[in-house]
């Protein structure tokens, strides 16, 4: 069994594999900024808010940046991070480490679950006798194959997921811009800059239409900061890491505000079918006749990517808890690829079991579920950046020899919290996502509770 499973005497001396490349973390990281969210949720949220969605995208985009500049500057503070985990158990404790570590890997689970179901939805558009939970099911177990595989295999994966989403998004601005120049008519009149201002200014809903956008903008960039949980497989962390992260504003201009932009001017805001992808409202109006395949094949590799994220970062996730005595000690098995392997097999169990379940249960739960997770995501993001509060004061020493610094410290720190926090009073404020606010702290009260009791019994032991 040596040749399969590399395991040293001292379990916690094991390593992860360095096989992702610059090129791979770079595009890893735009397809964390381009969730399925731009492709099929923006005709919604362009309805909900019109033209204001724009600013929405802005203050949230700047806000990620930031969060990803506090995340940067801890992961290169000390190269022996490989994740969350470790930063938040050295400023915050073991407590605060295995809800935090537990939570992330719930995030992902949960939009596993979403996407996978989104696959089989995506791939019953060619093949609509095809149960929904076949696709998701096959899916999984190609993307569970490929995960074992290699670590570099991942990273390849995620370059060519990536790489056709931003290749769908520049040919929307590219062929959008021509017809805007142009004047070219489309059924609501002709496609001018001026439809973005036109048709009730750019806040047509008002104030409040523009603060209930931002719970659909939030929910577009979780998955950012994945990215920052490579930096114990990329080859040169101190060079590739604070590249990917500057270059977050550029994409978020590009790809989220630039393609919306274009849409807009288009199509009026109140004219885009807020059921239908703007994206290929766009291509059909040049007449490309096989614009729904098209968007169609782009929107299921976003899900398969998705998917693969979710798989990588679970079980990332699990090995990391695993090496602190926070998972069982199996999931810290590497195979000869160094690839955790036990930590794959069970987030992909999991999120098996999650997808069989959204197949029985009705839609109404599964919504729950990703309102949830967006609610945990903040919480991820909330426990970054008071971890760098905590090393800056602690530790000036790390922080003066750190050549990748949080701008504006701390005012950007508590930016960012107050930002948090805000995003919390929104989910309050509708209906639909007003029950995840209650159901929310269940997930961390099991937690506490679980943690709790395996201290007790480790103390009985000893």
């Amino acid at each position: 069994m040596t040749d399969d499973i590399t395991r040293d005497s001292g379990r916690h001396d094991q390593k992860l594999s360095r096989g992702l490349s610059n090129r791979h973390v770079q595009l890893m990281a735009i397809g964390g900024a381009i969730g399925t969210g731009l492709f099929l949720g923006s005709g919604k949220s362009i309805h909900f808010a019109g033209p204001s969605i724009l600013f929405a995208y802005l203050i949230t985009g700047i806000i990620c940046f930031l969060i990803m500049r506090s995340l940067g500057e801890l992961l290169l503070s000390n190269l022996k991070y490989h994740s969350f985990v470790d930063f938040v158990r050295e400023y915050l404790g073991d407590t605060a480490a295995f809800i935090t570590g537990w939570t992330y890997w719930f995030c992902w689970i949960s939009l596993a679950m979403a996407d996978l179901t989104a696959v089989g939805v995506y791939t019953q558009y060619w093949f609509p006798n095809i149960p929904q939970w076949l696709p998701g099911f096959i899916a999984l177990i190609i993307l569970l194959i490929m995960n074992l595989a290699t670590v570099k295999l991942f990273g390849e994966m995620e370059f060519w997921f990536a790489l056709i989403k931003v290749i769908a998004i520049l040919a929307l601005i590219a062929i959008g811009l021509f017809m805007i120049i142009s004047g070219f008519s489309t059924h609501s009149g002709a496609a001018s800059f001026a439809n973005l201002w036109s048709h009730g200014g750019m806040f047509p809903n008002g104030l409040h239409g523009f603060l209930l956008s931002f719970q659909m903008v939030v929910f577009a960039f979780v998955g950012i900061e994945l990215v920052g949980l490579t930096a114990g497989e990329t080859k040169n962390p101190v060079k590739v890491i604070p590249k990917a992260i500057n270059n977050i504003p550029i994409r978020v201009l590009l790809f989220y505000i630039g393609a919306l932009f274009v849409i807009m001017c288009i199509y009026p805001w109140d004219v885009i079918n807020p059921s239908e992808s703007p994206f290929v409202q766009v291509f059909a109006a040049v007449g490309i006749v096989a614009a729904a395949t098209i968007i169609n094949f782009v929107v299921l590799t976003s899900a398969a990517s998705a998917s693969n994220s979710a798989i990588f970062s679970t079980s990332r996730m699990v090995y990391s808890l695993a090496k602190e005595d926070n998972a069982p000690g199996s999931m810290t098995k590497l195979t000869s690829r160094k690839v955790p392997s036990n930590a794959l097999f069970f987030s992909a169990v999991v999120i098996l079991i999650g997808v069989s379940l959204n197949y029985i249960m009705p839609e109404e739960v599964f919504t729950l579920i990703t309102s949830i997770s967006t609610i945990c995501f903040i919480f991820i993001w909330g426990i970054t950046v008071i971890c760098h509060l905590k090393y800056r004061r602690t530790r000036p020493d790390l922080a003066k020899s750190n050549t990748f610094k949080m701008p504006l410290y701390p005012f950007t720190n508590y930016l960012i919290l107050a930002f948090l926090a805000f995003i919390l009073i929104v989910l309050g404020l509708a209906t639909d996502t007003r029950v995840s606010l209650f159901v929310t702290p269940i997930w961390f009260i099991l937690l506490i509770v679980i943690y709790k009791m395996r201290k007790r019994k480790e103390h009985q032991v000893h």
